[in-house]
This record gives C-alpha cells, structure tokens and sequence, in this order.
C-alpha cells in the first residue's frame, strides 16, 4: 500500500500496529526458497546449488533471455538458465564432472533461440510467479489479460468472499 494508505489505516481505532512485511536484501528465503533453488532440475554442475541470497521481495539481479543473447554458463549461472536450454529449446544437456555438454559438444555458453518473460503476480506475497518457478517461454504465452473476472477474499465471511467491485474491471 502506499504511504497514504497506510497513514490513513493507521488512524482506524481499531488497528494497534501496522508494519512492513519485506524480506531483508542478501537473505535467502528457506522456508519458502525462490527460483532457481524451488524447481532445480537433477542435472547439477558441482552437485551443488549456489545460495543467490534471494528471496521474494530482493530478488536478482537476473538476465532475462532473448533470441540471440549468449550467456557463459558457469556454476552461477546455470541453475538459473538450465531449464530453457534443456526443456524448452529441446537441447540434450548433460554435466560430466565440472564440464557442460550440449547435444554431445562441450561448451561454456549458450545463445537462446527464443524470447523469455517474466511473469508478476498481482498478490506480491501470495503469488506463485517467476520468482518461483523462473522464466516463461514465449511459445507458452497464449493470450493477453483484459479483466478481472473473480475476485475473493479469504478471510471474509461466507456472503463476502467475492469482491463485486472488482469483477469484470478491465486491465491496463
């Protein structure tokens, strides 16, 4: 919420304490770990997973990938690009020892074929997004969101869960 916002709740009678829920920069998030460490593939280079220091509010910097950029891949850097060399661009790779092999050739970087995005949920805390789950392939965007169509609220009572206001308004 904005400053206002929360100036304004802060002078509900009811209301004892309002604060901040942000998780600190440089510390990782265990309970509820961010991409890449949530959906690491098997495939490990040096059986291990760097600790990025992420978590849902400070998360990156990271590099989006596009057609055409090369990225080095190194024991930082490939956790966060394996997916979309393996999964998506339909690559063949493998690590033997500390070396990376795609489609049988060892390398030491990758250009990507495809565009990547991504993805923000609208519930900063309560979103499961790319910080989550990493990049989205352009080729699995299938359409553009124009309105909210439901809208709820969990912890309202039985004939309130549904926020009417909110149905059907049109997204920017």
């Amino acid at each position: 919420m904005t400053a206002a916002a929360a100036n304004t709740v802060k002078g509900y009678s009811n209301i004892k304490n309002l604060a901040p829920v942000i998780d600190p920069k440089g510390v990782s998030q265990i309970e509820d770990p961010v991409f890449p460490s949530k959906y690491y593939l098997p495939v490990k280079l040096k059986n291990t997973i760097p600790d990025y220091h992420w978590n849902r509010d400070n998360f990156g910097p990271i590099i989006i990938p596009k057609a055409g950029w090369t990225v080095k891949l190194d024991s930082m850097t490939f956790p966060i690009y394996e997916r979309c060399i393996a999964v998506y661009e339909h690559n063949n790779l493998e690590v033997k020892g500390g070396d990376i092999y795609i489609n049988g050739v060892k390398t030491n970087s990758y250009t990507f074929k495809m565009n990547y995005y991504w993805m923000m949920g609208d519930n900063r805390h309560d979103s499961e997004d790319s910080r989550y789950w990493g990049f989205v392939p352009e080729d699995h965007i299938v359409g553009k969101a124009l309105f909210i169509w439901m809208s709820w609220d969990d912890n309202a009572s039985f004939f309130s869960k549904i926020r009417w206001g909110r149905l059907f308004n049109i997204i920017h």
